[in-house]
């Protein structure tokens, strides 16, 4: 049976409160280094243009039956022709984004910066945390869990008999890690450089390729079965009509 512990206000104004505001000002910093660290690049003309180009077919699939079957065919040719569409992507010239970025040097050093902003501060406050405050039930909290949780919420404490809903020093780490990402927005906007979910995310991958989006564009557009909607138009209002008089 789970035992019900009396948390001393001490670990309340000692680990709980210092480990807040520590999390939160760490936080604000690395916002403001990373700021300084981050280099101003010019937005490349021709990925600018392969989205509005992606943009405008995707509005012509969405109404294609608003448009005659001439002028949808011939918006089509446009897009999909496999000389000089503007969907078309010759074999051989699609863009590696692995390849880019080793090729750039520029791009790399961002990364590594964004990585290096991200990693050595995590890295410095969980030592500071697992040194100073390790082993402390540093809260609890106010509705029940089931055992699932236990290994979220009870990092570095190996006792079965502690409830679930009490939360250990290193699982207040995390949990402040992960969840300030709305604090953070309030305090420093939405475009904020603090968000280590995205982060981490954005770790796994090297970039985006265009080439790839212009294929299934042009894939869709080819699928697409025109059914001009005006020649019929006076049946379904008719129809509408009867319903609302009937």
């Amino acid at each position: 049976m789970a035992e019900d512990l009396v948390l001393d206000t001490a670990i309340r104004d000692w680990v709980l409160i210092p480990l807040s505001i520590v999390m939160v000002l760490i936080g604000i910093l690395r916002y403001f280094v990373s700021k300084l660290m981050r280099t101003s690049q010019l937005p490349d003309a021709k990925i600018i243009k392969e989205g509005q180009v992606i943009i405008r077919a995707r509005n012509l699939r969405a109404a294609a039956n608003f448009i005659p079957p001439k002028a949808f065919r011939a918006r089509k040719v446009y897009y999909t022709n496999e000389e000089n569409g503007l969907l078309h992507v010759p074999k051989g010239q699609g863009q590696n984004p692995q390849a880019q970025m080793l090729s750039d040097p520029n791009m790399a050093m961002d990364m590594m910066k964004k990585n290096l902003s991200m990693i050595i501060p995590q890295t410095l406050t969980f030592a500071w945390v697992n040194f100073f405050f390790s082993g402390f039930v540093a809260a609890k909290i106010p509705f029940p869990l089931t055992q699932r949780f236990r290994s979220m919420l009870q990092n570095g404490i190996d006792l079965s008999t502690v409830d679930v809903s009490y939360v250990s020093s290193r699982s207040w780490y995390f949990l402040n890690l992960f969840g300030l990402r709305g604090l953070f927005s309030l305090i420093l906007g939405e475009e904020n450089a603090t968000d280590d979910t995205q982060r981490m995310m954005q770790m796994s991958g090297f970039g985006f390729d265009p080439s790839k989006s212009l294929g299934a564009e042009k894939d869709g557009l080819d699928i697409v079965q025109h059914e001009w909607v005006l020649p019929k138009f006076e049946q379904r209002a008719e129809a509408v009509l009867r319903k609302l008089v009937s």
